[in-house]
């Protein structure tokens, strides 16, 4: 007979095997959803009464499952969600619409409140009637907070990326556009839709790209780096075909398994104009200062010039005297004074070609130039009237000084200036001794010096020798040492002054040796 009518109509063995097999996937079930203990899981019966509480449920909410079982779930509800009727609702919602899920505010048993995940599905039994509801809650407090810290840095970043002047594009590994600034998209024309995906060789100059697509593809392949890290200049175009001058600092970086390449862009062309500029104003005072030194030189200049034209008119009225009774004998003396008149004149005009060749404005360019010659020509014009106020010059040329790479109006400005300043320095001694020397220095150098046994360099000028607007005399504007400096380290050298011990000062200034060349001149 069998112990329970029931088991009348289950074969033998049958109801055993199903019963153990139930109770095991139950055993199975429960302890699946105990060990989900970062998810609340519990059942509520059709009136919203709890009926399972999981191991996650209590560490989440904090009641425990002998506390809150039988109880309404609606316990871990805010105040005024409650008194709302929010709880009822959900249910109601959750019945009509099968399941839903939202995120919401829950009440733990201390009174502590937390962001939740909720979600609410109906359960139904065979027939479709209502058995009670599966609900699961995750705490995603944290997960709020970091997605908001995230979420306001990158407003931050946002921020500053579109106020920053500099323009910035992000590229992955094979060109291709993933961001462009706001700054970017006012240089170079184009939107940030219109830009993501692209080929970043499409704001390069044409020149440029394929070398760009190479030099991408070794990177990728041997990790050898030749812009990435570096800061160089470049060519930019623009959407509307114009090119311009930018500098371009690229960095690297590595998100989500890919390599990604942050380029900061930086327009040069106002740089580049404002230099120009600069340069054109340099040159311009450098030309008025040799337009002032010619005040200083046009008095002695004047009496210089005086002297071979006085000559010449004398020998040319004594010519004129002796044809009056030409004879054989004569004809060697007037050649001789006509020879002399010729010579006079050439020196005249040998005095006003030096004259209007450092006078003239011209194009600053660098060429070889014999040193020698140079200081040669700068002295001849610079040393007017010098012998007449007793000064006595020394040339002490070092023969292995070749040629100079220099522009050479400037070189001999700065001569002229450093000689005549001599000069003035020694007008009260009694002694009266220019030296101008050179020697080659190891480096690919020269130096060259101007020495003179003046008053010397005053205790208080010292410092400021070569500041603009430094002088210690009345009549001078203090510009000349300046702009000695800035033509001599323009052209790669530098300048500065000693004091003689025998009394006086000299000054010093370096010339680059012009490249390739070693012939003397």
């Amino acid at each position: 007979m069998p112990d329970h009518p029931a088991q009348a109509a289950i074969p033998k063995g049958s109801a055993i095997i199903g019963t153990r097999s139930m109770a095991t996937s139950a055993d199975e079930l429960a302890l699946l959803i105990d060990g989900a203990t970062n998810y609340a899981i519990y059942m509520l019966d059709p009136d919203g009464l709890v009926t399972i509480w999981n191991r996650g449920a209590e560490r989440i909410k904090g009641w425990s499952a002998a506390e809150i079982v039988g109880r309404h779930f609606s316990m871990s509800y805010p105040a005024e969600d409650i008194a709302e009727g929010l709880p009822a609702a959900d249910l109601r919602r959750a019945h009509a619409e099968g399941r839903i899920e939202e995120e919401s505010w829950r009440v733990r048993k201390d009174g502590s409140e937390f962001l939740a995940n909720v979600t609410i599905t109906a359960l139904y039994d065979e027939h479709g009637a209502l058995r009670g509801f599966g609900k699961v809650v995750r705490d995603i407090t944290d997960q709020k907070s970091t997605e908001r810290a995230i979420a306001g840095r990158e407003r931050l970043l946002a921020s500053i990326l579109a106020t920053v002047p500099d323009a910035m594009v992000v590229i992955d590994d094979h060109g291709r556009i993933a961001s462009f600034s706001a700054a970017a998209e006012r240089l170079f024309g184009y939107t940030e839709a219109a830009m993501i995906g692209a080929d970043v060789t499409c704001l390069m100059q044409e020149a440029d790209r394929a070398p760009h697509d190479a030099h991408l593809a070794a990177y990728r392949a041997t990790g050898v780096r030749h812009v990435i890290g570096t800061t160089r200049s470049a060519i930019g175009r623009r959407s509307n075909g114009e090119t311009f001058a930018m500098e371009l600092a690229v960095g690297e970086t590595s998100s989500g398994g890919q390599r990604i390449f942050t380029g900061f862009i930086r327009d040069l062309t106002q740089r580049n104009l404002a230099e120009r500029q600069v340069q054109d104003l340099q040159s311009d005072l450098i030309h008025l200062s040799r337009i002032s030194a010619m005040g200083t030189m046009a008095s002695t200049l004047a009496h210089e010039l005086n002297q071979p034209l006085t000559a010449i008119a004398n020998y040319v009225e004594t010519t004129r005297d002796m044809l009056r009774d030409a004879g054989t004998p004569e004809l060697v003396i007037i050649r001789d004074a006509l020879t002399l008149a010729a010579a006079q004149s050439l020196r005249a005009g040998d005095i006003v070609r030096r004259l209007r060749a450092f006078v003239a404005h011209g194009e600053v360019g660098r060429a070889p130039e014999s040193l020698v010659a140079l200081v040669e020509d700068a002295a001849g014009l610079a040393l007017i009237g010098a012998h007449e106020a007793g000064v006595c010059v020394t040339m002490n040329l070092d023969t292995a000084a070749f040629r100079v790479q220099v522009d050479r109006i400037q070189i001999e400005q700065v001569l002229v200036n450093l000689i005549r300043n001599a000069v003035q320095a020694m007008q009260a001694c009694a002694s009266r001794v220019l030296t101008i020397s050179t020697l080659r220095e190891s480096s690919g150098m020269v130096q060259v010096t101007v020495a003179d046994t003046g008053h010397g360099i005053a205790a208080d000028m010292v410092d400021r020798l070569f500041q603009a607007f430094a002088t210690t005399r009345q009549e001078g504007m203090g510009l000349g040492l300046s702009i000695c400096r800035t033509i001599v380290e323009a052209h790669g050298g530098r300048i500065w002054a000693t004091v003689n011990p025998g009394g006086g000062a000299a000054f010093h200034f370096t010339l680059e040796l012009a490249v390739g060349d070693g012939t003397p001149l």
